[in-house]
């Protein structure tokens, strides 16, 4: 595996993670302030629950990731990659949050992978106009 692909495969697992681990705090931080309330206390409780310091520090590793990955890798499977997150949440939430997978979530989950995978060997065999000059 040569140094770039190496670089992306790192690079999007750790998009991949940060941005479950945004996602998943966010809803421990929710779970743990309920009930919802629109007023200042409902606040303090959100704010005093270390959840919600774990979705910021997911969401600025999420950022800085997405910010470096942008600059080397190619478009379309950056930006279908960056949606993984979505089978990371479904699959951390039946062990943490008892959340069942349903068949049509599992279809889902495979349809996405599998744009992935077309988006990523689409771009490996299309010339990009930094390759033509």
């Amino acid at each position: 595996m040569n140094s770039l692909r190496r670089f992306y495969l790192v690079g999007f697992i750790l998009l991949l993670a940060f941005d479950t681990l945004s996602q998943v705090c966010f809803k421990l931080a929710a779970n743990q302030a309920l009930p919802f309330s629109a007023d200042f206390p409902w606040v303090l409780r959100i704010v005093t629950h270390w959840w919600i310091y774990g979705a910021v520090i997911g969401y600025l590793g999420a950022f800085f990731t997405w910010m470096t990955l942008l600059e080397h890798a190619p478009i379309g499977p950056a930006f279908a990659a960056s949606h993984l997150e979505v089978i990371g949440v479904m699959a951390l939430s039946w062990p943490v949050f008892g959340e069942p997978i349903t068949l049509a979530q599992g279809v889902g989950a495979a349809c996405i992978i599998a744009g992935v995978i077309c988006l990523a060997l689409v771009e490996t065999t299309v010339p990009t106009p930094r390759d033509r000059n």
